[in-house]
């Protein structure tokens, strides 16, 4: 049967956070933000301890989805629907753990082929379901519940058990992969016979190549390999005009693009069932060096110079000050990464090179493919560094940073036993404002943190880099105050920065996608007419507003 994550919080039950080998982690966490890291946790209750609403899905469609797809296919067990009711946001999490579950689902469906989600759609339509995809869960911008108001029945469609490589096509470079393959999942099939997708997102280990493409999701090296968009080469999606299998070719002048709309569709269109990929070969050498910047302004402007010039980096990351204070503050006691904090690195840093260790910034740059290649790229990465008054520290710190890059989500149920809130939003602009829009989103944060009257930090790295632009990923967090809900207070800091992203040149999403979460800013971000266009689009093929209604726009 499909695995899923743990119902009240991220990833697996027995993996945890802990910072008690990490010693200046607590206090960058509790000067900053008030947050407590030796307050005693709160206790996580057990799911037979909350009321969990009772399932209402009408006999005859039950039956029916029975015959389509087996009795062990059909599920409507209490943690099955809890699972499936939210994604993993922060609001996610606080709702959940207070045993306010919204609208659950009636019913949860694991099909195992395609002609299985075929006719588990026709079936919801004939009676008037509401019916959501769902992949691994691990959407944080609310693109998985049913609107509370929701009187039909609900039904789940896990694709989970549709995870199989079908064909590797090793002459055009391409692969057909289901849709419900996790990241683990589908790298082990693809590296068994010497290639990769090159696709590694944060929720790696616990999303889906369906759920990719449906929030046109990012990896940590799209530098090198591109977003999924660019992955994409072919789609096949179960829809209620019928199936949808778009040409597996590179390039297709004929009309608006198909597959582009299935792209960031959030199941509005309809069930993704599988994709065809473009894969690449592992790499002969592969590494992640470490390098520091005088301030962030150093940093971007060598991210810029090494996105214009002839290198071609898997990953170019660089942390503002307060993110390279965390990030150090998170070491482990004896680390490389603890390393650079000795006195030889501080020394090096503030006399040889004059810099100002409060302003001091980390960046990680991957490097891959042939020995040669590597070498290369590696020279002209260092004299563009050097350029911009930065150096190098080697790839120990890279390598750790590479082991624990999936691991990030786990702190964020760390803090939330703790009472705080934690969460994360990330944009996409033009070079030109880049820096600003950076200044102007930390400010948007802390007139937030002021007006509610509590402390909280937010920082940011440059995640992805483009010809004409980077993404920028903010991290903020906060001891919520004791006078109001603490999901009232998340909605402002939160709210704020996503305006300041529309108000200084930004999107309002690059890789989290838009759920509902995020919706109230498209007419601002694609314009009105746009807005209108895209809901006039799901309107077409869905004028029942069957197909996971309320995601996106309205």
């Amino acid at each position: 049967m499909v695995e899923h994550m743990k119902w009240w919080g991220w990833g697996q039950e027995g993996v945890a956070f802990h910072h008690e080998d990490k010693p200046n982690l607590a206090p960058f966490a509790f000067k900053m933000a008030g947050i407590d890291f030796n307050a005693p946790p709160v206790r996580v209750p057990e799911l037979s301890e909350l009321t969990v609403p009772a399932a209402r899905a009408p006999e005859q469609l039950r039956a029916a989805l029975v015959e389509a797809l087996g009795a062990e296919h059909v599920r409507d067990d209490d943690l099955d629907r809890v699972v499936h009711t939210y994604g993993k946001s922060m609001r996610d999490l606080v709702r959940i753990r207070r045993g306010d579950f919204g609208r659950l689902p009636d019913l949860v469906l694991y099909p195992g082929t395609e002609a299985e989600v075929e006719a588990a759609l026709r079936i919801a339509l004939e009676a008037d379901a509401v019916l959501i995809p769902f992949g691994g869960g691990s959407n944080i911008v609310g693109s998985l519940e049913a609107p509370r108001e929701e009187t039909r029945p609900v039904l789940s469609l896990d694709v989970g058990r549709m995870r199989l490589l079908l064909e590797l096509d090793e002459t055009s470079q391409t692969a057909r992969i289901q849709a419900g393959a996790l990241g683990p999942d589908l790298e082990a099939q693809l590296n068994a016979r010497g290639w990769t997708i090159g696709h590694f997102p944060d929720s790696f280990k616990h999303s889906t190549l369906g759920g990719w493409i449906a929030t046109r999701s990012s990896g940590m090296q799209s530098d090198r390999f591109g977003d999924i968009a660019d992955i994409t080469r072919a789609v096949r999606v179960v829809t209620p005009k019928g199936l949808v299998a778009t040409a597996r070719v590179p390039v297709q002048s004929a009309g608006p693009s198909v597959r582009e709309m299935v792209l960031g569709s959030e199941g509005r269109l309809g069930v993704i069932t599988e994709a065809t990929v473009q894969v690449h070969r592992l790499a002969e050498e592969r590494t992640i060096q470490a390098y520091f910047f005088p301030d962030y302004a150093s940093g971007l402007a060598a991210m810029h110079d090494i996105a214009a010039s002839d290198a071609s980096p898997s990953i170019s990351r660089v942390s503002d000050a307060m993110e390279t204070q965390f990030t150090l503050a998170t070491s482990k006691k004896g680390s490389a990464l603890s390393q650079l904090l000795n006195k030889g690195v501080q020394l090096y840093a503030s006399r040889r090179k004059g810099i100002d260790l409060s302003k001091m910034c980390l960046s990680f740059i991957g490097f891959e493919g042939s020995a040669l290649g590597v070498r290369r790229n590696k020279q002209l990465v260092g004299e563009i560094v050097k350029k911009h008054g930065g150096f190098g520290v080697g790839s120990g710190p890279g390598t750790l940073y590479d082991q624990k890059k999936f691991d990030t989500p786990y702190i964020r149920d760390f803090i939330l036993d703790r009472g705080a809130y934690g969460d994360v939003s990330e944009t996409s602009s033009s070079w030109a404002v880049l820096e600003s829009l950076h200044d102007e989103v930390v400010a948007a944060a802390q007139k937030a943190f002021a007006e509610i009257g509590i402390k909280g930090f937010v920082f940011c790295h440059l995640s992805h880099s483009y010809h004409s632009g980077a993404c920028q990923y903010f991290t903020f967090a906060f001891q919520p105050p004791t006078d109001r809900d603490g999901l009232e207070a998340y909605d402002l800091v939160k709210g704020a920065i996503q305006q300041a992203f529309i108000d200084n040149g930004g999107t309002l999403s690059h890789h989290h996608a838009v759920g509902r979460e995020h919706k109230r800013w498209v007419s601002e971000d694609l314009s009105p007419a746009g807005a209108e266009i895209v809901g006039a689009l799901f309107s077409g093929v869905d004028p029942g507003r069957n197909l996971n209604p309320g995601a996106i726009v309205d």
